[in-house]
């Protein structure tokens, strides 16, 4: 079997035996991941502090078949985010983005791009980089990663380009907006603004330093929180676990 070596964010931890461990986490080369890390709770070389959650560390581990856990050869660690540890409201909004790359790449799907973006944000929240703001730039990516990219460019019903004039009208069901013509704003079909499409198209397309989400307004980082939820609900087609603390947060 090949070993491999790769960046990972450890993102759940289950004793299992006496000394060995079951390892959920997320490597940058193949995505969504079990293994095992046999008599990690006695190594005092092969795991020396790398097993926390969120922590990013350098794996060793060997595949052994699609619905077998790999095994863990060694781990190094390379940073523990202790900012999330120090306040419940950046452990719940890394939670919140732990349970959400969980459900949008399950186990063999590899994004290295969706690695990369948890963790920025994860090294965001730790540092309290604008916190409040980063799980909205987080999710907003991570969704478009995953194939459900807001479609911004133009009306989904008579396909009018929207030039960033005026207001649109979002349609969950359609993931896109429509114009005022085919369509007025209701509870279930709100409104956005010109500026609150442009701060979605950068949000769903650039980096999270990119995308600069504590340059915006409240008033746009409102429609967006709502456009979000709506579109969230309708896609994944459940409520995450985490939402409840995120809420309380």
């Amino acid at each position: 079997m090949k070993t491999h070596v790769s960046p990972a964010i450890i993102m759940r931890v289950k004793e299992i035996r006496e000394s060995d461990l079951l390892v959920i986490f997320f490597a940058r080369d193949k995505g969504l991941l079990r293994g095992v890390a046999k008599g990690a709770r006695r190594s005092l070389k092969r795991f020396v502090n790398c097993f926390e959650t969120f922590s990013l560390v350098n794996l060793e581990y060997e595949a052994r078949g699609e619905d077998k856990p790999c095994f863990l050869h060694s781990g190094k660690l390379q940073h523990v985010f202790q900012g999330l540890r120090a306040d419940f409201t950046a452990l719940s909004r890394a939670s919140y983005m732990i349970e959400l790359t969980e459900l949008l790449f399950p186990a063999g799907v590899s994004e290295p791009r969706m690695f990369d973006l948890l963790k920025e944000s994860l090294n965001a929240l730790s540092e309290g980089e604008c916190s409040a703001r980063i799980p909205l730039a987080f999710e907003l990516r991570a969704l478009a990663l995953g194939g459900y990219r807001i479609n911004l460019e133009k009306c989904c019903r008579c396909g009018r380009s929207y030039k960033g004039e005026g207001l649109a009208v979002f349609i969950p069901e359609r993931g896109a907006v429509a114009c005022l013509k085919c369509l007025q704003p209701s509870a279930i079909h709100p409104s956005l603004g010109p500026d609150t499409v442009k701060a979605l198209a950068r949000l769903q397309t650039g980096s999270l330093c990119e995308s600069a989400p504590q340059d915006l307004p409240e008033a746009v980082l409102q429609e967006i929180s709502g456009i979000l939820k709506l579109h969230r609900e309708y896609r994944l087609e459940q409520k995450l676990r985490t939402t409840k603390y995120m809420e309380e947060a």
